[in-house]
């Protein structure tokens, strides 16, 4: 079974999500903004959503994980929990 592992940072505004991605870009750690910034429990782990097969998550997310490449920052990612920033770790 195809399975992936991945990390994500929620947040209630594009304007935010979008925000996170560039302070990302220019070099602060993923871990740490999950850890400050993120709405989901995962934050604390440092936004880690652990090991998940396809269907697990919501559509959105689902598409961009096993559809996008390994190690690529996506977002701003509109679910029905808001917006997440989105990295793919590793899939097999």
């Amino acid at each position: 079974m195809a399975y992936a592992t991945a990390r994500h940072i929620l947040v209630d505004t594009e304007e935010e999500c979008e925000a996170l991605k560039a302070e990302i870009e220019n070099g602060t750690p993923f871990e740490e903004i999950a850890k400050e910034r993120s709405n989901c429990p995962s934050g604390r782990k440092g936004g880690d959503l652990g090991k998940f097969g396809p269907g697990q998550m919501v559509p959105e997310f689902d598409k961009a994980v096993f559809t996008g490449d390994v190690g690529v920052l996506y977002g701003p990612i509109k679910t029905q929990f808001g917006f997440h920033l989105l990295e793919v770790t590793s899939r097999g």
